[in-house]
């Protein structure tokens, strides 16, 4: 109860009682700076930071306990909620000139628009399209454009050619966590398993938040729009959990789905909450506890996908789809995507998930079995790491 109540009380000191919108990675340093037996500080977190994730001592728990704590708070949680759906300070900064040219350049993600479609590119080509604390920044940041931009009414992702010698000039969308930055110690719990699932995923689900905090859980007064999905070659992991939250997929025929988190010693996002009313609940299970791989032509891949085609055909499927989703225009469109996802996924529920992931997660990431899983399932086919 001592934490609980410790956890609650320096939310409410440092956000005002609520008046201040502060981010995950605000939140925790703030506490830290008024409460530093309560959660470790920036310092200490940098220092963790330069040691291999099994040499860490795990202080990253500690933040695991208080988000723990203030997201199984109704009020609380809900406004780190609110804050997590705002605009990044960066696409805000980006909006005017992005809005004069219709392109951006984020470096591992490219945002253009296309007509009435806000084209994200996702290029983080050193990884093959992998995840890390530095990308999911990026794509926020892309996300956040496309909803601002009045121009714009729907969003794609799809990855670019690839340059890696064994995949050059190949699409693939994405390779899931980048797990050399996680045997590293460079993937960070809050920037990426917190911000990425109440941030960057959030938003293309949800939208942004409204501007007026007091709205509470409310899912109107939302700025939200469509988003889709075309998948060349593989979408793994954080990938395939990107496909959750889409509004249609167009699949390479070839391309397959898997989410390998049980062989990293993870948590897949939000995937255990989303996964089943795709696929049903026991073909989830093995998605999860057996890291089954689902073929895009495969019954539960077309669960997953709306169509699968030839790569050629994917791009302008893509963009046919997108301007047939937006014709009739947005009201209807943005009201049966909204009580969907109040019938699916309301938020409330996601707060409850959210809350018991942040504890969860933490454990997991200095957990022994995660070290061990990744030199028997990555570092063993890595012999230049070591």
């Amino acid at each position: 109860m001592k934490a609980t109540v410790n956890a609650l009380s320096a939310f409410d000191q440092v956000t005002d009682g609520g008046r201040r919108e502060l981010r995950c990675v605000e939140l925790a340093y703030d506490a830290a700076h008024h409460f530093p037996d309560l959660v470790p500080t920036r310092a200490e977190i940098d220092e963790e930071r330069s040691q291999l994730q099994k040499d860490k001592q795990g202080l990253e728990i500690r933040q695991g306990e208080f988000f723990a704590h203030v997201l199984a708070d109704s009020t609380r949680g809900h406004r780190l909620i609110g804050a997590m759906g705002r605009p990044l300070r960066q696409s805000i900064e980006r909006l005017r000139d992005f809005r004069q040219s219709g392109y951006t350049d984020l470096g591992t993600a490219e945002l253009e628009r296309r007509g009435r479609i806000g084209w994200i590119t996702l290029k983080n080509l050193s990884c093959l399209n992998a995840e890390d604390d530095a990308s999911t920044r990026n794509l926020e940041i892309a996300v956040d454009l496309v909803l601002l931009d009045p121009e714009i009414e729907a969003g794609v992702l799809r990855g670019a050619p690839m340059t890696h010698p064994k995949h050059v000039g190949r699409r693939i969308f994405g390779s899931g966590i980048n797990l050399t930055d996680l045997y590293h110690g460079k993937i960070s719990f809050i920037e990426f398993m917190l911000e990425r699932e109440l941030g960057c995923v959030s938003k293309m689900y949800r939208g942004l938040s409204p501007e007026d905090p007091s709205r509470g859980d409310l899912e109107e007064g939302r700025t939200e729009k469509p988003f889709l999905a075309a998948v060349d070659a593989w979408a793994i992991g954080g990938a395939c959990q990107w496909l959750l939250v889409m509004d249609l997929v167009v699949a390479e025929q070839n391309s397959y789905f898997s989410l390998p988190a049980r062989n990293e010693g993870i948590i897949p996002g939000c995937a255990p909450l989303r996964l089943p009313r795709f696929i049903g609940e026991r073909a989830a299970r093995q998605a999860l506890f057996l890291s089954r791989v689902f073929p895009a032509d495969s019954a539960e891949g077309r669960l997953l996908a709306d169509q699968v085609l030839d790569s050629d055909e994917i791009e302008s499927t893509v963009r046919r789809l997108a301007e047939e989703l937006t014709a009739p225009g947005r009201t209807s469109l943005l009201a049966n995507r909204r009580v969907l996802r109040i019938a699916w996924e309301p938020l409330d529920l996601f707060r409850r998930y959210m809350a018991s992931y942040a504890i969860e997660q933490a454990r997991c990431l200095y957990s022994p079995a995660l070290i061990d899983n990744l030199e028997r399932n990555w570092v063993a086919r890595s012999p230049q790491l070591p």
